[in-house]
């Protein structure tokens, strides 16, 4: 045996849907320990370990009895001298191996029929040991053209296996090759002779040529900031689900549950009465829990100064405190578990995210433990095999990026990223827009958390002004918008199945609010950079109304995925730490950065709610007031306050979305004509009491349904404004309506029914109704009924 990490299944060919699992589950987890002995030892013995892969390899079709005898072989297209074949098994979640061969026997011959056969291996008079992770070499001296594997005792009624490799002349033959079995419906037959994947098949990852020294960096200053104060919300829309989020904030779990794994951890006593962890997410993902509370504590409280919610955010910062090593060392984990499940990107990120937002929301104390953590991590022993050995290795990118833009970061959290964790193929792909980049992104299952993959790029773009991380970068938002996004807005790629580019399924998982968060985040990047690029806002604009405000369930709690026919996901309104449940409470905190944006000259209205933004210009505080009932009606009118005359320009976004050209009035006067798309400019001295107002163009849309799930009649989703539609009455399980009127007879049938603004009767139709979507409940519905042509 030699130590492989196991390289597994050709995942992205696959076509059996599998059961979804919650996004932090599909990776497969390394032992909990790391190897006694040190990656030089391994060099010096020879031990090779290879990265691991998403756990879909060939499995054969399940047999009545163990007994049942299986064969897979491989064509080699000619007679080759065989030097050795490798078996590289499936692996679960916890290193543990999934149906190896428990006997076999390993034959080449001439003839595909193995009428006559030379043996390579034979392991059929007892039971192989199951190999965990570790590959199974197989030493040979014979010459064929065929290979095969003879299984005479099953594990499980089936086996499985990760990757076959038949080794000449020191390189493997087999790849490529046709593959053929003695049961017909077998799955994934391709994995067993896949190609190496673009950045090799070798845990570690360490690449010093790709770190740019600090003294050559030449920052990219964003153009505009996004405030991170300063903004006080009218009662409203937004304002109610803030309100809502701290309700959930403070009743899903208790401070001492929060912080019980880092006491576990530090050997702290736990106080009793404590309900017991959820499965996974607290037991796998250790700390993940306290980085959710306060992503969401800490927004929410840089705009709403509630109390009890400051009360409990500062406990878990002190508790974090609390149980810091004298090494800087802070996570609920101990260092040497690391590569288990999630811990080294998922969990660190969460606690890294969470620090953040409450070193700006809550006590800059976070700021110093996260200095003192990252001063261990960015010199950690584990580092060159995070990338590859670590589950989602590739997330772990975006907690050094975020730490570096903090206060307290230093040149080393971004270098640490590109020496081992930069993938230059994977920028490359990314820059020529290559699809491929995504939804078969090689070395785990690709699905919206590569957004969290994206993002780090765009911060190493601002901070050492290489291009090709602005390449890479837009390269991957262009693939995201082109090709996995609903109308609406919600991120049509999720993990567990396969998303091919535009396949738009309505019936397998997609739009995870976790998702549309991290979109939320990247396009408001985008936006700071080229704020007059308006396309930027709009995508945050639909990700809140139709993703984030759409899964919020009351204060009960936060749902998984946004469902667009059928019933809403009753998967999560409970509380279970779930990944959308933590960055839904972080967007639901942060929706006041998205409303104004502040430049050196002035400020950007983005999107449209009650609020007042107060900021200083000129050495003066000015204060915009921003009276509005939008989305339920279209007026909006900004009053400014100041003590004096100040020079500033203010930008009104004019969305994309609107049906118009769109006047821009100053004191009752027009004075400039908006297009959609852009951003219409006001630079002028203005004084106590100037009023800008507005009346936004909202107006209906139609999108015909060109997804992998066509029906006999066409389907159309409705959008209003920013705001996708749902329609309810006559809608069955599945979400099916039919109207049974042309689709360009629709918009001309849509009435307004009184006392509740956003909901539309059809003329002639008793049986349906239109309502935002984020108002629907429980009933049934769908975004996408069929009209005729």
């Amino acid at each position: 045996m030699e130590n492989y990490k196991s390289s597994l299944g050709d995942a992205h060919r696959l076509r059996r849907p599998l059961q979804l699992l919650p996004c932090a589950l599909f990776v497969l987890a390394a032992p909990a320990l790391l190897p006694a002995r040190s990656r030089a030892d391994e060099a010096e013995m020879g031990v090779e370990r290879v990265a691991r892969f998403v756990p879909l390899g060939y499995r054969s079709l399940p047999a009545a009895s163990d007994d049942t005898v299986r064969w897979v072989q491989v064509d080699l297209g000619q007679d080759r001298q065989i030097d050795k074949v490798k078996l590289l098994p499936l692996a679960g979640w916890g290193g543990e191996g999934i149906g190896f061969p428990v006997r076999f026997r390993i034959d080449v011959s001439d003839d595909p029929a193995f009428k006559i056969g030379a043996p390579i291996a034979d392991r059929t008079a007892a039971d192989y040991p199951d190999p965990a992770d570790k590959v199974g070499v197989f030493p040979a001296s014979v010459a064929g053209r065929f290979v095969r594997l003879t299984v005479t005792r099953l594990r499980g009624k089936q086996f499985s296996l990760s990757k076959l490799e038949v080794w000449s002349g020191g390189k493997d033959v087999a790849e490529g090759c046709a593959i053929s079995d003695s049961v017909a419906g077998a799955i994934g037959k391709t994995a067993l002779t896949r190609t190496p994947r673009p950045g090799g098949e070798e845990v570690v990852t360490d690449h010093p040529e790709n770190v740019i020294p600090a003294r050559l960096w030449k920052p990219v200053p964003y153009r505009m900031e996004a405030p991170l104060s300063g903004i006080r919300l009218d009662d409203g829309l937004f304002l109610s689900a803030m309100r809502n989020n701290i309700d959930y904030l403070l009743t899903s779990f208790s401070v001492d549950e929060l912080i019980r794994p880092f006491r576990e951890r530090a050997g702290l006593p736990i106080p009793a009465g404590l309900r017991p962890p959820i499965g996974f997410w607290d037991t796998d993902l250790p700390g993940s829990n306290a980085g959710r509370f306060l992503m969401g504590a800490g927004n929410t409280l840089r705009w709403i100064d509630d109390p009890h919610l400051r009360a409990a955010a500062n406990r878990v910062v002190d508790g974090i405190a609390e149980c810091r090593r004298s090494d800087g060392y802070i996570m609920a984990y101990p260092p040497e578990t690391i590569f288990r499940s999630e811990r080294a990107a998922y969990t660190r990120t969460w606690v890294t995210r969470g620090l953040v937002e409450a070193g700006y929301g809550v006590n800059p104390k976070a700021f110093d433990l996260l200095r003192g953590y990252y001063d261990w991590f960015d010199r950690c022993p584990y580092l060159p095999e995070l990338l590859r050995r670590a589950g989602q290795g590739v997330q772990g990118m975006i907690g050094s990026t975020r730490m570096y833009f903090t206060p307290r970061g230093k040149p080393l959290d971004l270098q640490v990223v590109q020496r081992y964790f930069q993938e230059n193929y994977w920028l490359d792909e990314l820059a020529r827009r290559d699809p491929k980049a995504i939804w078969q992104y090689p070395y785990d299952h690709p699905h919206n958390y590569l957004i969290t993959s994206l993002e780090p790029y765009l911060d190493l773009y601002r901070a050492t002004g290489a291009r090709k991380y602005l390449d890479a970068a837009q390269g991957g938002w262009e693939l995201y918008h082109d090709d996995w996004e609903h109308p609406g807005g919600s991120i049509a790629i999720c993990e567990g199945d396969t998303y091919e580019p535009k396949s738009y399924y309505l019936h397998r998982h997609t739009g995870e609010l976790c998702g549309s968060v991290f979109w939320m985040r990247y396009n408001q990047r985008f936006h700071l950079l080229y704020p007059d690029r308006e396309k930027y806002v709009g995508e945050i604009e639909k990700s809140i109304y139709n993703v984030v405000l759409a899964n919020q369930v009351g204060t009960k709690g936060i749902r998984y995925h946004a469902n667009l026919v059928g019933k809403k996901d009753l998967s999560c309104p409970i509380c279970t730490n779930s990944c959308c449940e933590g960055q839904g409470t972080s967007g639901l905190g942060s929706i006041p950065e998205y409303l104004w944006s502040l430049a050196p000259d002035g400020i950007s209205v983005d999107m449209f709610a009650g609020s007042t933004l107060t900021w200083r210009q000129n050495e003066r505080i000015v204060k915009a007031h921003m009276i509005t009932d939008f989305p339920f009606k279209p007026q909006v009118r900004i009053r400014l306050s100041m003590a004096g005359p100040t020079h500033a320009r203010v930008r009104i976004r004019v969305p994309a979305w609107a049906s118009g050209s769109m006047p821009v009035l100053v004191n009752g006067k027009p004075v400039v004509m908006g297009r959609p798309g852009t951003y219409a400019s006001l630079d002028r001295t203005w004084k106590e009491g100037d009023s800008i107002s507005f009346t936004l163009p909202m107006g209906f849309r139609l999108v015909r349904y060109n997804g992998f799930e066509q029906r006999e009649l066409a389907r159309y989703s409705l959008e209003y404004g920013p705001i996708l539609m749902a329609l309810t009455g006559n809608v069955n399980d599945q979400g099916y309506a039919k109207l049974g009127l042309p689709f360009s007879a629709l918009l001309g049938r849509l009435k307004p029914v009184a006392g509740q603004p956003l909901h539309f009767s059809i003329e002639g139709d008793k049986e349906h109704r239109y309502l935002p979507y984020w108002q629907v409940g429980d009933e049934t519905f769908t975004c996408y009924p069929t009209l005729e042509e």
